[in-house]
């Protein structure tokens, strides 16, 4: 049978292993970090409504541009943002593809700071962009101290910061953003798929990029809004920056479905993100129950913890599993990672938890 060793692939992705968690059938599923509240249902009806509207004209192109989903975005995100500062794609995994189209490729790099999202060196790998895995202070936090050494070490072409970070939960305070974006000439790119979880008062980087041209802040509605099986990520930048993109991205690549879904649900978004709060109070019980059951739970501004003191990872992922809960071995020595979860999945969660460690 042929293998990947007997095709032409490119040397860079020789031994790479694609992305992916495992997609099981369980009761329980805290692993990708999804929102696990259902999208309500006056809304779900407004979106389908919209949808069948569009297939009437699916004989014709989308809006190459989707200008009003860009003009939503904008109103959404506020900070004096217009159409003009937003691009979207489907997910923001695409929209980070864009960026390294545009910005890296063959003989530039790529610094994040591990650990750090594993697609990061994925999409580098597949753009042959070097990937620099940079160095983190104690407890996965960054300060600008450690990171504006690194980066004027490695002389980066781009710069990934995702805060909060995934998989560790830790955010990075807007001062360290901006002296990274001083250290360098290269574009900085802050992932804030889990902004929103953030606690109240928490200041986004959007707020950083006037003046800053170099500087791309993405998004995400797979979280928040309870959107994940839509695949629609975003960015604000610069209108510069944003020409950049199109010169990379492929035509018409948000199809008029994704653009009517995705527009529909901004339409609605007190509704969308009603169960935010719920689930940042969720979080918070986890982290108060991890450190009652003697673990170590990370700082965590997003919808999941990172949670260290696990003496054999693979054996309480594996238990839990045999009780139907599934949730995230990242591959950190002493570390598990679980999703935040509706009330009643935090608690299964929370008691499987409780009777194995009593058991331990």
């Amino acid at each position: 049978m042929t293998t990947l060793d007997d095709l032409p692939l490119r040397d860079n992705l020789r031994g790479q292993v694609p992305y992916g968690a495992p997609q099981l059938n369980v009761p329980v599923a805290l692993n990708v970090n999804e929102n696990t509240h259902r999208i309500p249902e006056a809304v779900a009806h407004d979106i389908v409504a919209r949808i069948a509207e569009t297939v009437i004209g699916l004989n014709r192109y989308p809006d190459r541009e989707f200008s009003g989903l860009r003009e939503r975005l904008a109103r959404y995100l506020g900070h004096g943002l217009t159409a003009e500062n937003l691009w979207a794609a489907n997910g923001s995994n695409e929209v980070l593809q864009h960026v390294l189209s545009a910005f890296a490729g063959p003989g530039r790099t790529l610094l994040g700071f591990a650990p750090t999202y594993s697609m990061y060196s994925l999409l580098a790998a597949g753009g042959d962009t070097t990937w620099i895995p940079g160095l983190r202070d104690d407890e996965y936090e960054l300060s600008a101290e450690t990171a504006v050494a690194q980066v004027r070490e490695h002389q980066p072409n781009v710069v990934f910061l995702c805060s909060p970070n995934n998989p560790t939960g830790t955010p990075i305070n807007l001062e360290t953003i901006a002296a990274i974006y001083d250290a360098t000439d290269g574009v900085v790119v802050v992932d804030e798929a889990y902004a929103e979880f953030a606690p109240d008062g928490t200041e986004s980087a959007l707020s950083l990029l006037p003046g800053r041209p170099r500087l791309l802040i993405s998004r995400t509605m797979s979280k928040a809004f309870a959107f994940a099986g839509a695949r629609v990520g975003y960015l604000a930048a610069d209108p510069a920056a944003i020409d950049a993109l199109r010169l990379v991205r492929l035509p018409y690549h948000l199809s008029a479905l994704t653009q009517a879904a995705a527009e529909a649900a901004l339409d609605h978004t007190d509704e969308m993100l009603a169960m935010v709060d719920d689930i940042r109070g969720q979080r918070d019980r986890i982290v108060a129950r991890l450190s009652e059951l003697g673990y170590t739970p990370h700082r965590t501004h997003s919808n999941f913890v990172l949670f260290g003191g696990v003496e054999d990872p693979q054996a309480l992922f594996t238990a839990l599993l045999e009780r139907g809960i599934l949730i995230r071995d990242v591959g950190i020595p002493g570390h598990l990672r679980v999703s935040a979860g509706t009330e009643s999945e935090t608690t299964a969660f929370l008691e499987a938890l409780s009777a194995l460690s009593s058991k331990a």
